[in-house]
């Protein structure tokens, strides 16, 4: 995935996609928008012939399966009308999952503390490839702690977002944890705003 020099409408992604990818995902990301979505990623691979992956979650980070089955549902009609891909497809709707990828300056910023790998387009610091915890995230910069360190160079580097053309959070115990965490949290809230009653308040009741 590359970052686009052409900016898609209403898109606050830092990475975008190129080719057929951008194509897809500027029919689909309205769509998302409409039923309170917002995409990740989109991906055509050769995988079980050709497969299409819309990467997709809620505003607040959240994405079940019935979520999944539902934007599958909404955007396929839309994709059905565009006809963007010239080969038959099979059409996959994912959450980003735990280990998910960074494509906005708010991910970066929602996820500091953590481990990431960031890839850049361009040198930066005479390197590409970045591994470290996200230590800030600026207006115009991510700022990552490296594990290892070239003799003489400083452990932070800032990463201009422009620069960025791949990066994703690192599996750990902490993230699992904090991630599961920040899922049970937004899905509390989520029931609070649709007026459902709580499973620990249910539970504290009929104690």
């Amino acid at each position: 995935m590359t970052a686009l020099a052409s900016e898609t409408i209403g898109d606050d992604r830092i990475i975008r996609e190129s080719g057929v990818d951008a194509r897809v995902a500027s029919i689909v990301q309205p769509v998302l928008r409409a039923i309170g979505f917002r995409l990740v990623r989109v991906k055509l691979s050769g995988q079980n012939g050709l497969t299409l992956q819309i990467m997709a979650e809620r505003e607040d980070g959240t994405m079940t399966v019935e979520d999944c089955e539902e934007v599958s549902r909404a955007v396929s009609p839309a994709l059905d009308v565009e006809d963007p891909i010239d080969k038959a497809y099979h059409l996959e709707v994912s959450s980003p999952g735990i280990d998910r990828p960074l494509v906005r300056k708010s991910d970066f910023l929602d996820w500091a503390g953590h481990d990431a790998r960031v890839e850049t387009s361009i040198l930066v610091a005479e390197r590409k490839r970045f591994k470290g915890k996200i230590v800030g995230a600026g207006d115009d910069a991510v700022t990552i702690e490296r594990d290892q360190v070239p003799e003489g160079a400083a452990r932070q580097i800032d990463v201009p977002y422009d620069t960025i053309a791949e990066a994703r959070l690192i599996l750990t115990d902490d993230l699992i944890r904090d991630a599961l965490s920040k899922d049970n949290q937004a899905r509390k809230e989520a029931k609070r705003r649709a007026g459902e009653p709580d499973d620990d308040e249910d539970t504290e009741t009929q104690d």
